[in-house]
């Protein structure tokens, strides 16, 4: 699998990077070590996790199948800190708080460092230079080679990324910004990937395929072994099953028949190759799903395809982001 480097940093990853948000909960140790070995002799890398995926069970489960399955020389392990349990404060961005959770982090997945450790959610409670020294302090520490945020809208990378930047040689420069994005979620494009993009911050596509939207599968029916209709996973597909989205689904799906590929194929090759994408994270039930999207890494999308897809899929993005001078 062909790599490319993490921002604008020396960390190279495999361009497609393998989720892990239903490990130990939805994803048993079986489902879970078949795809971490076949992401790994398909030369993937890059494994994201979060110590609040399965109540710490992602982590935990990841670190015993490190432990015999795959070397932890050959992974890029990424995993977050910040989201909480509780109701009235879903994120805490406190120093205290974070550098307790990456302590807790490296016991479950059974290692002395992570490769990118990111900041899950801006925390409007904690002011934000000490929730970036918490950054500084785990890298200088050894604890993380790199860091990053996921969740920070445009204005809030920008503002983190130049007080990392303001001294340098000092603070640790943002590697990576994980967000959802995918032909059905474009709403980065408005501020946060030209942040991205001029600061050097490698993105880390969420739920490229639109929260598994974008694979067809809801387009006459919900499979009872899908997402939507788990219990838990509903709700979270539940705003992309609209008529926005079903139009969008019969755009690629004909785009697909056209290429003699599949929907998963072209939504997921779009994504990973639009400007300032390193690597989409990819979540998958089994590692037949895996092995289906690892397919894409000989797909290159033609560009009248490509355009065609952006004109179905375009946000609407007027005043200020819009050239002012021509409305």
């Amino acid at each position: 699998m062909e790599q490319r480097h993490l921002g604008r940093t020396g960390l190279r990853v495999s361009r497609i990077g393998l989720g892990t948000l239903t490990w130990g909960r939805d994803t048993v140790e079986h489902d879970a070590a078949d795809m971490l070995k076949a992401f790994w002799e398909a030369g993937g890398n890059l494994i994201d996790t979060a110590d609040v995926y399965g109540d710490g069970e992602a982590e935990y489960l990841l670190g015993r199948l490190m432990d015999g399955l795959v070397p932890r020389r050959d992974l890029v392990i990424s995993t977050k800190a910040g989201s909480v349990p509780d109701p009235d404060r879903r994120f805490d961005g406190s120093r205290g708080h974070l550098l307790a959770a990456l302590d807790a982090s490296l016991t479950r997945l059974g290692t002395d460092h992570v490769d990118v450790w990111h900041v899950h959610a801006y925390d409007p409670d904690t002011p934000l230079e000490e929730t970036l020294q918490a950054l500084d302090l785990a890298v200088s520490s050894g604890r993380a080679r790199y860091a990053g945020v996921s969740n920070f809208c445009g204005w809030q990378l920008a503002k983190a990324a130049t007080w990392q930047l303001a001294a340098p040689g000092t603070r640790t420069r943002l590697a990576s910004t994980q967000l959802e994005y995918s032909l059905l979620q474009r709403g980065i494009e408005r501020e946060v990937l030209p942040a991205a993009l001029d600061l050097g911050i490698g993105l880390l596509p969420s739920s490229p395929l639109g929260r598994g939207v974008l694979t067809g599968k809801y387009r006459h029916t919900v499979p009872p072994d899908s997402r939507a209709a788990s219990e838990h996973l509903s709700l979270f597909v539940e705003p992309y099953l609209d008529d926005t989205a079903s139009r969008i689904v019969d755009a690629v799906t004909t785009a697909a028949d056209g290429l003699a590929v599949t929907p998963l194929q072209v939504a997921l090759a779009w994504v990973r190759d639009r400007p300032g994408v390193t690597a989409p994270i990819v979540g998958a039930r089994n590692a037949q799903q895996l092995t289906a999207a690892l397919s894409v890494e000989a797909l290159s999308l033609p560009g009248e395809i490509c355009r065609a897809l952006d004109d179905v899929s375009a946000p609407v993005h007027r005043y200020p982001d819009h050239d002012w001078s021509t409305l």
